[in-house]
């Protein structure tokens, strides 16, 4: 008797669980372990957003709210891109969700039907394939230059008569990589000439340094096929908060909605009032939360080539990205078991040979890790 679902049977668990499994292990055993692992700010939530959740909860903002979003969070969205990023933007054009990767998700959901083509742009986060896949979709791959890490002529390699959507991530995870103006505009040709959707996912856009954020809405005649992926986690420090959005067309949002209905109901009530004192509420916290990210940022820039290491453009978000020699899953578990440092390995975002370091932790164990890592290299 077949009691599994084929459909989830067929997705590959997370690539990064044995180093996880590894570092839990020697932390148990009271070993001093640095995580270069994990992509969550080592930051606190601002004291205004925690305030305002306080004073929902004060007031009773307990109950069901409305399926996609209080509408004081989707008017504030609506307001932040029309402003911000300069997309025209109605509050019906926005949902709230619990958290980014489930606005993805939800997405997927809501304009894949079996046997579309996604063409992820690699190197990628690790979920937005089994997104697809949990979707019934298939996942065509499509490698940026080693180099450059942009997008170039062979994306459109990659589209097929079955090619449904394009994910675009900028600021980029894992490689830090922000898409230039000409690398946005080939995807944006494609998604005209071809009648694609696109799925842009631009929750990093903050955590910038010395490049512009563009968001791919902005484009000639991408506001009616682009899906605007964003959230709260990552700019402000909200990770353990579960709230993010999508901006779409109204047809899409519609069914957008309805998955919302029928799984979460909506994202906690008195989190989206923290959400609403985000957008609305001083940003000092955020640009000096990016400041410090860039500090440490700098310190990788000068501390990789030392090591040996080359770095993919460190432009965006808190991660640098780097060549390694040989297996990069071995070199992940060489780095755990001498120098305690835990790093995800490149083969998890589909880019064997590279490795992940993040910068979301403190300047003196950023130092501490990559002298543990010369040590390891040296002894």
């Amino acid at each position: 008797m077949k009691i599994l679902s084929e459909k989830v049977a067929a997705i590959a668990p997370s690539a990064t669980m044995d180093i996880a499994d590894r570092e839990k292990k020697l932390v148990r055993e009271g070993k001093d372990v640095i995580s270069l692992s994990i992509g969550e700010p080592d930051f606190d939530t601002p004291a205004h957003i925690k305030d305002a959740c306080c004073a929902a909860l004060g007031r009773g903002e307990t109950h069901y709210a409305p399926s996609s979003g209080i509408p004081e969070l989707t008017r504030a969205i609506a307001d932040k891109y029309r402003f911000e990023n300069h997309v025209e933007c109605t509050p019906e054009q926005v949902i709230a969700t619990c958290g980014a990767k489930h606005a993805i998700y939800e997405a997927m959901e809501a304009v894949i039907n079996p046997a579309d083509e996604v063409v992820i742009i690699d190197p990628a986060w690790v979920s937005y394939e089994p997104c697809v896949q949990m979707a019934g979709g298939r996942v065509r791959h499509c490698h940026v230059d080693e180099h450059t890490f942009q997008v170039d002529d062979r994306l459109a390699e990659k589209i097929t008569q079955k090619t449904k959507m394009i994910v675009v991530n900028t600021p980029c995870n894992p490689s830090g990589t922000v898409f230039s103006r000409q690398s946005l505009g080939i995807v944006a040709d494609l998604c005209v000439d071809y009648d694609l959707i696109a799925l842009s996912d631009e929750i990093y856009e903050k955590l910038i340094y010395g490049k512009e954020h563009i968001s791919l809405a902005t484009f000639a005649n991408m506001q009616e096929r682009t899906i605007t992926v964003n959230g709260f986690s990552k700019a402000y420090a909200m990770t353990g908060w579960r709230l993010g959005y999508a901006i779409a067309p109204p047809a899409i949002i519609r069914q957008m909605v309805k998955i919302q209905q029928h799984g979460v109901s909506h994202p906690t009530t008195f989190v989206m009032w923290g959400g609403v004192a985000a957008l609305k509420g001083d940003q000092r916290c955020v640009e000096d939360m990016r400041r410090e990210f860039d500090l440490r940022r700098q310190y990788l820039l000068e501390s990789l080539p030392d090591l040996g290491l080359e770095a993919a453009p460190m432009d965006g978000a808190f991660y640098a990205f780097v060549r390694v020699p040989g297996d990069d899953v071995e070199m992940a578990r060489s780095w755990l078991s001498h120098a305690y440092v835990a790093v995800t390995p490149g083969t998890a975002f589909y880019a064997p040979g590279w490795i992940r370091l993040s910068y979301a932790t403190s300047l003196p164990r950023l130092r501490e890790a990559v002298d543990r890592i010369r040590r390891s290299q040296t002894g």
